[in-house]
């Protein structure tokens, strides 16, 4: 698998604490963006959209998605070029699926952020 920048830096913070980083790639290549991708209930830590949420027809139903799959206490990241995102609106969609805490982070050059958290037993619950 091809890694961007991100995903290398990602990876090499983790595996500096013997962590483990688990990357499914989708790209214009092999994501249906009719339809979401898969994953299993409460597997995951961490989930980042970079450069697909605005693409999806249906944004809405890879947060659901995206909710379900995560841990408790777990973080979605949405990552487009900057201008592309309305973030306020983000924010507010990100808070409609029980996603708690959304802000803005500035800190990968070239990149809007916006980050949430999935919180136990708030909203949707478990």
């Amino acid at each position: 698998m091809e890694k961007d920048d991100i995903t290398t830096a990602l990876a090499s913070m983790i595996e500096s604490v013997d962590g483990v980083l688990n990357v499914a790639l989708y790209n214009d290549d092999n994501l249906n963006f009719s339809q979401p991708f898969r994953a299993m209930p409460r597997d995951h830590d961490m989930v980042i959209l970079k450069d697909i949420f605005h693409k999806h027809e249906n944004p809405k139903m890879i947060l659901k998605l995206a909710y379900l799959t995560l841990a408790n206490t777990a973080h979605v990241i949405i990552m487009e070029k900057k201008g592309i995102m309305d973030i306020e609106a983000i924010k507010a969609l990100l808070e409609e699926f029980e996603f708690r805490a959304p802000n803005e982070i500035d800190i990968v050059d070239g990149y809007d952020l916006v980050m949430a958290k999935k919180m136990h037993m708030w909203g949707n619950g478990l």
